[in-house]
């Protein structure tokens, strides 16, 4: 198991032990809105520093809805494009596709035509992910952040209709336990998945900030074999003072599951 953290490149100056990599965004780390020119720097920093990015999240802005009446396949799969070889370029294998405001469905829009079109962009980005060498792991959000793809078992069914190698699940114990959602849907799951956020469900601190027990879902990952790399997501209040606590909590709770 790797443990990383989501924060940008340069966040963590002195890394704790057990901290493997770090997972920024999307927008901060590939600057996909960016020329290459511009992101020249960035991939140069990359190079050098202490801590590396294996995984990148946030994929898409709002402004790129991925559902809805206004879908854009062409600017959507170009977006896909630069964002997959800008991954592979310095060394980042996940894209995680969370991006509650891409897909958010519209009011009065047809649910079961939104599972079509995501369905349908995915089966694009599959390939395009391919030709770079990196994974797209769509992730499940809390009802209360997004209104689609609220469950690892919504997420398990749409990847298996896109039935795409590239394509695989993200199983995310911070809105699992938001929602109340059983470990059982990581069974379901299985070998989808292929990228772990963790977080408390109270205040999404780091494990052992309220002392939650997510053991439960650590249990069924490694029923099924998982054995990736698991990032912490959190809202953190003293990133330098948590990050060691956090990590070696982490690390307690998969050990003992």
């Amino acid at each position: 198991m790797r443990i990383g953290v989501c924060v940008e490149l340069g966040e963590v100056a002195d890394p704790p032990a057990g901290l493997d990599y770090i997972e920024p965004r999307v927008s901060s780390l590939l600057m996909c809105d960016k020329d290459d020119e511009d992101f020249a720097p960035v991939a140069s920093a990359v190079q050098t520093a202490t801590i590396k990015p294996e995984a990148v999240n946030c994929f898409f802005p709002g402004s790129l809805p991925n559902v809805g009446p206004e879908v854009n396949p062409i600017a959507l799969d170009a977006w896909v494009s630069i964002t997959c070889r800008r991954a592979a370029a310095v060394g980042v294998g996940i894209i995680v596709f969370g991006s509650g405001g891409s897909r958010r469905v519209p009011d009065g829009f047809s649910r079961d035509k939104a599972c079509d079109q995501i369905i349908d962009n995915l089966k694009r980005y599959g390939p395009i992910a391919a030709e770079s060498g990196v994974t797209i792991a769509l992730e499940s959000l809390n009802s209360a952040n997004c209104n689609f793809i609220t469950t690892v078992d919504e997420s398990a069914d749409i990847v298996r209709s896109v039935n795409h190698p590239n394509i695989r699940v993200l199983a995310d114990t911070f809105h699992m336990a938001c929602d109340g959602e059983e470990p059982g849907s990581i069974g379901r799951a299985g070998d989808l998945i292929v990228h772990v956020h963790c977080a408390e469900a109270d205040g999404r601190g780091p494990l052992g900030t309220v002392g939650e027990d997510q053991r439960p879902y650590f249990r069924a990952l490694k029923d099924v074999g998982y054995d990736g790399r698991i990032s912490l997501e959190c809202n953190w209040k003293d990133l330098p003072a948590q990050l060691a606590s956090g990590i070696a909590e982490l690390q307690t709770q998969w050990q003992t599951a």
